[in-house]
């Protein structure tokens, strides 16, 4: 077959970025995991580190000087740093991440849908309030029980079965202008029902039942939504967004049950311990809180960042650890067995899109939102013969 011109310049990318992967093997032979030639410019890595951390500009919404002091004081919480529970895997560039809006980072999935072009939904039900959608911007992503959700910039929501063709269901969630679909997410409620939920910036929760995508309940705040979760048995809501507080709510009638104070800012990530005891939640006070909810006066804990808000938050299925994700540059994972005393820091360079656990907790994965060095980096579970990847 004669070779177009636009096939030949895609082979080149493709060789390009090949040759700019990075290996485990690779990367203990001193290659840079993410491929940054570090000889052709005037900085070292560890110079351009620390220009990076005294220039970096952390976005706050409220948070003054006073109480950015106050929460410097707060942190007596000594954390050992330099542990290794992840290893680093792999780093491809030929899979980059994209970034809609510069604080939502609820981008978590593997699978892939197209929603470039035009979108028809496929299901027809009566009552169902669906309808074709075009060129989504994805400002959030979840996958679970064989499903993709996503959620759009202007308020879209989609949702596709994983081993079905086309898209199932299809809609804009409102009219408003800043309607964008800040997080999404899939859970089972306390009767085993397969639940969709949405929270937007035009003050609302929605939530739908995933079979029929019928509106089952909404709920609405006097801010702007940015996470929700749902505790692991499906009781309990927590919702953080445009306030200082979080709310821990009924997850079937949105009744408030209790707040939790303590942040200086705005949060965008909130995340359950699997034993559904332990809330995380992520502020651009550039700190994360531990809340047990038997306790909700104060947090326990409190974790922080190197230069930025804590946009993203993930504890591993069974518990063990938790990945805390800045803005750019770090991911932090926590080992809980340690009381959250000990952690490993994963220094990058490049703005994070995303961070996901594996579901069998062998893997972390982390991607890279950067016009040159965007890429997704996957990082494997230390084992006592971890070793024992030399050979391979």
């Amino acid at each position: 077959m004669e070779q177009t011109k636009d096939d030949s310049d895609f082979e080149d990318d493709f060789e390009t970025k090949m040759e700019t992967d990075t290996s485990a093997q690779e990367a203990r032979n001193g290659k840079d995991i993410q491929g940054i030639q570090w000889e052709g410019f005037k900085y070292t890595r560890d110079e351009f580190r620390d220009t990076r951390l005294k220039q970096y500009d952390n976005f706050v919404n409220i948070l003054r000087p006073s109480s950015r002091e106050k929460l410097d004081k707060e942190h007596g919480q000594v954390v050992e740093k330099g542990k290794n529970f992840y290893d680093f895997q792999f780093n491809t560039r030929l899979v980059t991440s994209t970034i809609v809006h510069f604080q939502l980072r609820n981008l978590r999935g593997k699978e892939v849908l197209n929603v470039a072009r035009s979108v028809t939904p496929t299901q027809k039900l009566p009552g169902l309030f669906s309808e074709p959608l075009s060129r989504v911007q994805v400002s959030s992503m979840a996958v679970k029980e064989n499903l993709i959700l996503l959620g759009g910039f202007d308020g879209e929501l989609l949702c596709k079965c994983v081993n079905q063709p086309g898209v199932a269901f299809c809609t804009r969630l409102s009219t408003e202008d800043n309607a964008i679909t800040n997080t999404v997410d899939i859970y089972r409620d306390p009767s085993g029902s397969l639940r969709l939920i949405t929270a937007n910036n035009d003050c609302k929760i929605r939530v739908f039942d995933a079979q029929s995508f019928t509106r089952v309940s909404e709920f609405a705040l006097d801010w702007s939504v940015n996470n929700t979760s749902v505790s692991p048995d499906g009781k309990l809501l927590a919702v953080v967004g445009d306030s200082t507080e979080c709310l821990i709510s009924d997850s079937h009638s949105g009744k408030v049950i209790s707040s939790l104070r303590g942040h200086k800012d705005y949060s965008f990530a909130s995340a359950w311990h699997p034993n559904g005891l332990i809330l995380a939640t992520g502020n651009q006070d550039t700190a994360c809180r531990l809340w047990d909810i038997r306790n909700p006066s104060e947090s326990f804990a409190v974790l922080k960042g190197n230069m930025g808000a804590i946009r993203g938050l993930k504890f591993t299925p069974e518990g063990r650890f938790l990945a805390m994700a800045e803005p750019a540059d770090f991911v932090h994972i926590f080992d809980t067995q340690s009381g959250f005393l000990q952690s490993q820091e994963i220094d990058l360079f490049g703005e994070i899109a995303g961070i996901s656990f594996s579901p069998d907790t062998e893997a972390l994965y982390v991607g890279v939102a950067d016009r040159t060095y965007g890429s997704l980096l996957e990082y494997k579970r230390r084992k006592d013969n971890h070793y024992m990847d030399s050979f391979y």
